[in-house]
């Protein structure tokens, strides 16, 4: 993997540590993200054990600077591993202080979605390593699953009285997403849900996430009347108006991109075509919470499209395809004037046309070949992937582009980098 430090990017999900109060009793819980805290007349909820190891320790440690009440129950945000390997930890802190093992709680399709994990496993720990450009073998004893003791449907009560809370299904990044609400302070912790950047919807490495749901969710969030609301990400939004103001603005954008997406699909418009027809209003997207600082409105783009199409991409060539070495080899050798191709995407990456010298490049670099030209093809690939992931916003696309660049090099492109 590429050492320049230039291309280097901080851990993109540790937010940094100790807590912050947000109404008496409940408090953010910096570590993976931000977790949440609430302090209940049975003990503390605790949203999301975080990835283990130190991080886990220091949202230990914090907790314990807060409260020396039992912890009641760790709850987990939504399915996505890392967010609770550290579960063994907080057990293991409730078994050395001589407290009732904690009530570990999610919703009814986290089981699910660890099956899946599991049974991928391999493929998983390797689209983590692309994502977050990381070594080969990083994730291999990071991404533990451990299963909750209970889950729930749609609506699960801890505590009594004023200092009860409420956890919701808050189906969004994933079908297994929770919010917490505290009723008596109108305190609300969005989860996954809500974050400070444009919803993290048709990610490359992902399943589908349905849009118009996730809008759902956030109409229904922002039906609370909540005084304020806690992120994943970012700042928390104070007050009433603010609350319903962001939450209600960006259900309302991501209705209007499955309306476009789905207008222009009934113009026969393909995705790479809608792709390039489709603008996005600056008054829905230009606002500081629909940023593409980690996701895409392309992305979303494409997974509307998916919601209503097959994998086909309509060119009849694709529907029964020979093997992509073939393919590689065969177009490569169609091509005689090599370096015509080369000189020509050359031309246009010194103009500034990054992204079709890379189509053209293809035409070349695709091939599995040892010949001069086709090195050659490789050596600017990469170099010109590394100058994309410069002028994109979304961290994952530049993360996409380094670690493309990095396998290119290392000559392990053909199987994704899996050893």
């Amino acid at each position: 993997m590429s050492t320049n430090t230039a291309e280097q990017e901080k851990p993109f999900l540790i937010v940094g540590t100790g807590t912050e109060t947000v109404a008496p009793g409940l408090h953010i819980l910096r570590g993976q993200g931000q977790s949440f805290v609430a302090e209940t007349d049975l003990g503390l909820v605790v949203i999301d054990a975080g990835p283990g190891g130190p991080v886990t320790q220091g949202m230990i440690d914090a907790v314990r600077q807060l409260s020396n009440a039992p912890l009641h129950a760790l709850c987990y945000s939504h399915g996505h591993v890392g967010y609770n390997s550290g579960v063994p930890m907080w057990l293991a802190h409730a078994a050395q202080r001589g407290d009732a093992p904690p009530r570990v709680i999610a919703h009814r399709n986290v089981p699910r979605r660890y099956a899946r994990y599991r049974e991928t496993q391999a493929l998983q720990h390797r689209m983590a390593e692309i994502q977050f450009n990381r070594p080969a073998g990083f994730f291999d004893h990071r991404l533990t699953m451990h299963a909750p003791t209970e889950t729930f449907d749609d609506r699960l009560q801890i505590g009594h009285g004023e200092r009860s809370v409420e956890l919701r299904w808050a189906p969004s990044e994933t079908d297994d997403a929770i919010a917490l609400w505290s009723p008596s302070q109108r305190v609300l912790y969005g989860g996954a849900a809500l974050i400070d950047s444009i919803p993290n919807i048709g990610t490359p490495f992902r399943t589908m996430r349905d849009t118009v749901r996730w809008a759902d969710t956030l109409d229904a969030l922002a039906a609370f009347g909540a005084r304020k609301a806690v992120r994943e990400f970012g700042a928390t939004l104070e007050g009433e108006e603010q609350v319903r103001h962001v939450l209600t603005h960006t259900a309302r954008a991501l209705r209007w991109l499955r309306a476009e997406v789905v207008r222009l699909m009934n113009e026969g418009l393909n995705e790479r075509g809608i792709l390039a027809r489709i603008r996005f209003p600056d008054e829905l997207f230009g606002v500081e919470w629909m940023k593409p600082t980690y996701g895409d409105p392309g992305y979303i783009v494409r997974d509307i499209y998916r919601s209503e199409n097959g994998w086909w991409d309509r060119n009849p060539t694709s529907l029964h395809p020979e093997a992509p070495e073939a393919i590689g080899r065969a177009v490569a050798d169609a091509i005689t004037d090599k370096l015509g191709v080369i000189a020509h995407a050359l031309a246009l990456a010194q103009g500034g046309n990054w992204q079709l010298a890379l189509h053209v490049i293809d035409l070349l670099a695709t091939a599995e070949s040892d010949a001069p030209e086709i090195v050659e093809a490789r050596s600017l690939k990469a170099e010109w992937l590394r100058e994309r992931a410069r002028q994109v916003p979304s961290y994952v696309s530049r993360n996409l582009y380094r670690v493309g660049a990095d396998m290119i090099e290392q000559g392990t492109q053909a199987r994704f980098g899996i050893h």
